[in-house]
């Protein structure tokens, strides 16, 4: 197997790439027993311990499991991608729905759950929306999402949370390029005013029908927008 030795650094990414290379065109297919550490260590051109955190980071990708006493095998020839980089392959439509399923469970529970500071950090998400009216399209939708963010804090879970702050990076882009598309601030800067007050006033009186009503209501407008655009 004419590898061909690796001189340059940082040599373990380099091993890596060579390695994950010959393994996702079936240099060793599925099943296969990879070559022992010295073997690998002499074709590289690389010392052991290099060749030891390759197969870690290819272990960790999903492409490769050691197996006690018997060796290191290829389980996979495609790596496995973690949660946000799916989220960024995937259409904004389809991640939007699973936002819209999480969302609006999370303004009902934070109509129950809301407390004095959360009722106080909603004015000021809504305030700062409002003041985005007058800045570009990033900022303001980077404020849209800083008021729904604050939504999704007042319900007082953390998985709701973490699962938000994990689909906002990939909701960014395509909530700016719509706007920039349909052209929704034209006329209307703050667009969605009184869709997000009704919303934030809904969970400040405690209001879960409410709440999840607006929140509902605002996403599937956004939806059936992203669908058509």
């Amino acid at each position: 197997m004419p590898l061909g030795a690796l001189r340059r650094s940082p040599l373990v990414e380099q091993a890596t790439a060579t390695l994950r290379n010959e393994i996702t065109r079936g240099h060793w297919p599925v099943g296969s027993k990879l070559p022992g550490e010295t073997t690998l260590a002499k074709t590289l051109g690389v010392g052991r311990s290099t060749v030891r955190e390759a197969l870690q980071a290819l272990a960790g990708a999903g492409l490769v499991q050691a197996r006690q006493g018997a060796g290191v095998f290829v389980v996979a020839t495609e790596p496995d991608e973690d949660w946000p980089t799916k989220l960024r392959r995937a259409a904004v439509a389809d991640v939007y729905e699973v936002r819209m399923l999480i969302e609006v469970q999370a303004a009902r529970l934070a109509a129950d759950r809301r407390t004095d500071a959360d009722i106080a950090a909603l004015d000021v998400a809504l305030a700062h929306r409002r003041a985005g009216a007058t800045s570009d399209d990033a900022a303001f939708v980077d404020a849209d999402i800083a008021l729904h963010a604050a939504v999704v804090t007042a319900a007082h879970n953390p998985v709701l949370t973490d699962l938000f702050a994990e689909f906002a990076p990939a909701l960014r882009q395509g909530l700016i390029d719509l706007i920039e598309l349909l052209g929704l601030r034209a006329d209307e800067p703050d667009h969605g005013e009184e869709a997000h007050a009704e919303l934030v006033r809904a969970v400040q009186r405690g209001d879960a029908d409410a709440a999840g009503g607006a929140l509902q209501a605002e996403l599937e407008w956004t939806l059936a927008h992203l669908r058509g655009a």
